[in-house]
């Protein structure tokens, strides 16, 4: 099966996303309050945080990187922190600079989010902790937001020539 639509095909040049991959970059899980913040006690404080970044890699091909940074605190003591960085490699075909950004910073991290999600809430379990279960992010919202106060970033390109996209 090709790649590419056949010549002649009327499809050829509409926009095409290809999720090629996606993986955990990075992934830390400190357990400072243990085993003291495992007896239970009022709830904890949450302190999260999302990031999004994305950078061309070669020719179509741009990774996309979800950060989300979770702590969790009781009584101003630290529980835990949890630090995650998932990526995905898709290919953007036909896509003009402006969709481009939007499916980079809207649709990439939509797609990435519940295996993310999935992640992070497996490696709070496995510190003891119940599962973080986080609740699903509006990227649209978010872009939409970070335009309107010029804070959107040209996305990098491989040579590390531009900064990253997008912070959330």
């Amino acid at each position: 099966m090709a790649d590419t639509p056949p010549a002649g095909d009327p499809n050829a040049n509409l926009p095409q996303m290809r999720v090629m991959v996606h993986y955990v970059k990075d992934l830390s899980f400190e357990n400072p309050g243990a085993p003291e913040g495992l007896r239970g006690g009022e709830p904890p404080q949450f302190d999260l945080g999302v990031d999004i970044q994305g950078r061309k890699l070669h020719g179509e091909v741009h990774e996309v990187q979800l950060l989300i940074n979770a702590t969790a605190t009781r009584g101003g003591k630290t529980l835990f922190i949890a630090e995650l960085s998932f990526a995905g490699l898709f290919e953007l075909v036909n896509f003009d600079d402006a969709m481009r950004e939007q499916v980079l910073l809207i649709e990439c991290p939509r797609l990435l989010f519940p295996f993310a999600r999935r992640v992070l809430a497996d490696a709070v379990q496995d510190g003891g902790y119940p599962p973080l279960m986080l609740e699903p992010i509006d990227f649209a919202g978010l872009y939409r937001q970070q335009k309107g106060q010029g804070q959107t970033q040209p996305l990098q390109d491989e040579s590390g020539g531009e900064p990253p996209a997008g912070n959330a």
